[in-house]
């Protein structure tokens, strides 16, 4: 599907725009997990549904748009990238030992952790037959038919393949991390690239290879996804500072009752003198009730400058992502991931 080359600022609302990609989405995912069904499948729906942002799916379908494909042919590859998404999410938890997700009892709490563990894993299994949905009845060289060509279908397979293995990579890092302010923001950013960036970069490369993209192109989208899933991550890591939990879905303690040294704390740690340093350190050891804890490191990112150093930082990352799209041509499509940059240091869950 070609697309007109439009200026991104002749589009008056990007996500506006994305509005029907988005409405697809939903309407497919509520179809391939039907209310009725066994247990595991159940408990697979309530995981899905009520869906999160589908933020992953709608770059995967504006990456393929942008190069000048997507359409119905790569829903079946955009859901896949949010049960990889999602089976993730249910594995934090249970590792985590969060309780909440979404603004909700997380899968975990409200069926268990062996459940919650067996879902996961059959929403990432599940990936790759959704993802190859439609492959064996498409010709060698046209997308004509029910899916992309199998050789897209193949690209995109080692893609996916690789941002799971990154994935667990970046969530066994974080477990090192754990409790230790002293890790410098260099080694906290590789974790989040791992761990945050892997679906951006495998949404965006994804649908560019399905989407018929030139190896340039690829290369412009990946790019993208790498500082997008940055700033991402940098503005996540400030929500238990800006948001109540009820806005974030999620409890604002939970950083801080599993000691994870975010962004913030860690740009607050390194701007420190002697004597906030050692708040920090005794706020995050354990030394406070995390409630109270969270106001003193709240207070410290204050006086220090570290929330708005982080705020400024992520937006940064935001940019630069936008930038990256200037490789492509303008259309529709690459409005609406621009507008998605912005989004993601804008939100406030």
């Amino acid at each position: 599907m070609t697309l007109p080359d439009v200026a991104v600022t002749e589009v008056a609302d990007p996500l506006a725009e994305a509005a029907p990609t988005m409405e697809l989405l939903l309407r497919e995912l509520d179809r391939r997990w039907p209310r009725e069904a066994e247990r595991l499948h159940q408990i697979s729906r309530y995981a899905l549904l009520p869906a999160g942002k589908l933020l992953r799916p709608l770059l995967l379908m504006e990456s393929a748009e942008a190069v000048g494909g997507g359409g119905p042919a790569v829903v079946p590859a955009a859901l896949s990238v949010e049960y990889l998404h999602v089976g993730s999410l249910v594995h934090d938890d249970v590792i985590d030992g969060d309780t909440m997700r979404r603004g909700r009892p997380s899968v975990a709490a409200r069926y268990g952790t062996t459940d919650a563990i067996v879902t996961g894993d059959a929403l990432m299994l599940g990936v790759f037959g959704v993802l190859t949905d439609g492959a064996e009845d498409a010709g060698p060289l046209t997308g004509d038919s029910a899916g992309p060509p199998p050789d897209r279908v193949l690209g995109a397979v080692r893609v996916f393949a690789r941002a799971g293995v990154d994935l667990c990579r970046g969530q066994a890092m974080e477990g090192e991390l754990r409790g230790d302010l002293g890790c410098g923001l260099d080694r906290y950013l590789t974790m989040i690239a791992l761990k945050t960036g892997a679906l951006f970069r495998a949404a965006c490369r994804g649908g560019a290879i399905l989407g018929g993209g030139s190896p340039a192109q690829q290369h412009a989208l990946t790019s993208y996804a790498e500082h997008l899933g940055l700033a991402f991550q940098m503005h996540d890591d400030l929500l238990p500072y800006t948001s109540d939990s009820r806005t974030a879905g999620k409890s604002a303690l939970s950083d801080i009752a599993a000691a994870r040294p975010t962004f913030p704390v860690l740009l607050c740690h390194a701007m420190a003198g002697a004597p906030a340093r050692a708040r920090l350190e005794a706020a995050l050891g354990g030394a406070l009730p995390a409630a109270d804890a969270l106001g003193t490191v709240h207070e410290l990112l204050e006086t220090t400058g570290a929330l708005t150093a982080a705020r400024d930082r992520a937006t940064a990352q935001a940019d630069r992502a936008k930038s990256c799209l200037e490789r492509l041509p303008r259309s529709r499509a690459t409005a609406v991931l621009a507008a998605v940059a912005d989004l993601s240091v804008s939100r406030d869950r």
